[in-house]
């Protein structure tokens, strides 16, 4: 018996036990249906069809597959029911388990989650054999009223005193058959409500969302030829990436559903560019943008899969993509450098050559398949300019998206950041910032591929990075070495370019003239480390590219924006949705000794970050997402962004937390603490903002005669905190595409080279 006040202990009762209330309408509705499909079928079967009919297969299957629906509804519900209440009691007496516990019910919740969606998948293709059924019912019955009326026609072979009856009942029948399969096709497969166990508690909805994600994540793996992932049922690099998306679908827990939060996410949605007159803004120098044009060619060539064509044509893709590899050419192969993990044809070396147009034997190294937590790069030796490019390929395969998941802070250590304090270019300032800081954080899943790709450079395993024994670099621009006195250059798109961000942390001091240029990365650094390599790392952010703004703290900015953006626009009912988003800015706080109160409050936790070098599982059930002040803008500049940004589109309203309605109530005695957010991660190096500009929105009449005033792009020199917030943009997505950056940096390079000619005299200086 659960104790009298105690909302934990009740919950927990109510999810173990069994009520009509559990069960969704639309659920009864089917239900009903497919149990009329089944009585008027054997009706028709027993009574008003004929002897002899030559459809009576098509109408026993209709009823005989309604029957079986409807078993596969009850049985879909015992598992789901069987399922949310471990899921449930597992969550809800979190507190008082033990690790050998936890684990034993964390096993549990994943069997029987694998046991419903067995049910919900067979409940589905019986859904798919009806569809069959009734079409074939429809043959059958349009087949008889085309032909000859015969005494065994089903339609027509009815008796006289009966054909009216009959023929209405078989046209009801056939009705049922197909508003039972439409009904199916838009009602889930869900039998009951899972706020029915759940209720309010946050935790039990990350719970449920996680086993949806991790399950989901691995049947698509699956699917990709990954099904070593599918049988797993340890926690792994899936669960993790599973357990982060989970949490931030908690906003479930206080009744917000996903329409409701896409429509928030809609109207955050702006149009606005900059001005096309620009003030107090530095535009980025000729020398830079023309290196970095010049080396964005090969972290694009880094897709060697057909990603890549199939972004650029979306029909022939399959065409482009053989043409690339090389395969209409085999006898080409022995003169293709051998890659790792490459196809028998040498295809991945074949593309990326072709992409940028250089020799083969310029192609010293590579890697283009890798398991988890590894990058795919190439090594290229540019004899000409003097310069080892090496080019860290971004997110192409599964693999690759994993990485990006496992975005949980993880700490550096001393190898890591030794090149960096150590070297004599680094200001003395910036190396004692460094050093009484310490210890730094980065993005785990990029710091432990940098990490394994630095001993890949080195051929270095396990903890021998600190050996004297040569390795590739070493050996490649050593004393005497071809590549003896050449520049470093680490280029990388998007994950490639955070991964190439921490490994030229790793190369940097260690090598000559070590530079990197990362094209649309994700923030993968704290403050102090993105603002220590501002010599020698380049980031270039393509207009509202959604990657360089992506972060978990941004993600849950974003998702308060969006519910604040919905309080805003609905003038039904703002108290109630005032309160909804009240709940989703906050973290549902429980008891840990069952008092009478269901939120928590309290003092500050340790932060137990420092135990552990890298914790790639993100733990957001305990952050504290206090992000009222989210600015949806994300501009190079302040000035202007502020003027056309969310808070002037959207005006997001702050919800005060401490008034007398906010529905926090302390109780120092019965209430545990809530830990601190997680660390904010930035942006590396010196930014360069690639801006479009406003066009004219004068009619053709009235500047026929009037030539372009300024360039399409504009590139500036933007600061790092301006990109902390995720920007909903139409084109945040197609901006990241690498050809539209590396389109802009052109663009860019052809009005700075015009205005060069133009107004200064000073020769122009090629990249070498």
């Amino acid at each position: 018996m659960p104790r009298a006040g105690d909302p934990v202990a009740t919950a927990a009762a109510a999810a173990a036990s069994f009520r009509v209330g559990m069960v969704r309408v639309v659920s009864f509705l089917v239900g009903g249906l497919n149990l009329a499909v089944l009585l008027l079928g054997l009706y028709l079967i027993d009574v008003v069809l004929p002897p002899g009919c030559g459809g009576g297969l098509a109408f026993a299957a209709a009823p005989a597959l309604a029957g079986v629906r409807v078993l596969a509804m009850v049985g879909a519900a015992r598992a789901q029911h069987a399922t949310a209440d471990a899921i449930a009691r597992r969550h809800l007496h979190e507190n008082d388990a033990s690790v050998a516990a936890d684990a034993v019910a964390r096993h549990e919740i994943r069997v029987r989650y694998k046991r419903w969606l067995w049910w919900t998948r067979f409940g589905m293709a019986v859904g798919a054999l009806q569809l069959v059924a009734a079409i074939y019912l429809m043959f059958v019955i349009v087949r008889d009223i085309s032909n000859e009326r015969r005494p065994s026609s089903c339609f027509f072979g009815q008796d006289e005193a009966n054909q009216v009856s009959g023929r209405a009942l078989i046209a009801l029948f056939l009705i049922l058959s197909w508003v039972v399969v439409i009904v199916q096709c838009f009602t889930g497969s869900d039998i009951l409500r899972w706020r029915s166990f759940y209720a309010t508690h946050d935790m039990a909805w990350k719970a449920h969302y996680r086993e949806v994600f991790d399950h989901g994540i691995r049947e698509a793996l699956c699917c990709l030829g990954r099904a070593k992932y599918l049988t797993v049922l340890e926690e792994d690099e899936v669960y993790s990436v599973a357990r982060l998306l989970g949490d931030l679908v908690a906003y479930r827990a206080s009744g917000t559903g996903h329409l409701e939060l896409l429509a928030g996410l809609a109207l955050l949605q702006k149009h606005g560019n900059l001005p096309d007159v620009q003030t107090n803004l530095m535009e980025a120098s000729y020398e830079l943008m023309q290196e970095a044009a010049v080396l964005h060619p090969f972290s694009e060539a880094c897709y060697t899969g057909p990603l890549l064509d199939f972004g650029r044509n979306p029909i022939l893709f399959p065409c482009a993509w053989v043409y690339r590899q090389g395969a209409l050419t085999p006898w080409a192969r022995r003169r293709r450098p051998a890659l790792d993990g490459d196809n028998w044809w040498r295809g991945h070396a074949a593309a990326f050559l072709r992409f940028v147009n250089i020799p083969p034997k310029a192609l010293l190294r590579g890697r283009v398949r890798q398991s988890k937590r590894e990058a795919a790069y190439f090594v290229v030796a540019l004899h000409d300019k003097r310069t080892v490019v090496i080019a860290v390929r971004g997110t192409e395969t599964p693999e690759d998206l994993i990485t990006d998941g496992l975005c949980r802070e993880c700490a550096f250590t001393m190898e890591d950041l030794e090149g960096l304090v150590n070297s004599e270019e680094t200001p003395a300032s910036t190396r004692e910032r460094v050093i009484s800081t310490f210890p730094h954080y980065g993005h785990g899943g990029i710091v432990e591929s940098a990490r394994e790709l630095f001993m890949q450079l080195n051929e270095h395993t396990g903890e021998n990075t600190s050996s004297g024994r040569s390795g590739f670099l070493s050996k490649l621009l050593g004393t005497g070495s071809e590549c003896h006195g050449y520049k470093v250059r680490v280029v990388g798109h998007s994950l490639g370019g955070a991964v190439a961000t921490v490994l030229g942390m790793m190369l940097y001091g260690k090598y000559p003239d070590v530079h990197v240029y990362a094209y649309g990365p994700l923030p993968c650094v704290d403050l102090v480390i993105a603002e220590a390599c501002s010599h020698f790392v380049t980031t270039i952010v393509c207009n509202d590219e959604f990657s360089s703004r992506l972060s978990i703290n941004s993600i849950l900015r974003l998702r308060s924006a969006a519910i604040s953006a919905l309080s805003d626009n609905s003038p039904a009912d703002t108290a109630m949705i005032q309160k909804l988003a009240r709940r989703i800015l906050h973290v549902n706080r429980y008891h840990e000794n069952g008092s009478g109160n269901d939120i928590i409050a309290g003092t500050t936790v340790p932060n137990d970050r420092h135990n552990t070098l890298c914790n790639t599982e993100p733990d957001l059930q305990n952050m504290q997402n206090d992000f009222v002040s989210y600015n949806g803008s994300n501009a190079s500049t302040d000035e202007h962004r502020r003027s056309e940004g969310l808070n002037r589109d959207h005006d997001v309203q702050i919800i005060p937390l401490d008034g007398p309605d906010s529905g926090v109530e302390e109780d120092p005695t019965s209430y545990r603490e809530v830990p601190v957010e997680p660390p904010e991660m930035f942006l590396p190096g010196l930014i360069i903002h690639i801006v479009r500009q406003r066009r004219s929105f004068f009619p053709v009449w009235k500047c026929w005669n009037l030539q372009e005033t300024g360039p399409p792009y504009k590139a500036f020199v933007a600061k790092r905190e301006n990109f902390t917030d995720i920007l909903v943009s139409p084109s945040m997505f197609t901006d990241h595409l690498p050809w539209r950056c590396h389109y802009a940096m052109q663009k860019i390079l052809e009005a700075q080279t015009q205005q060069r000619s133009t107004n200064s005299d000073l020769p122009e200086i090629h990249f070498v």
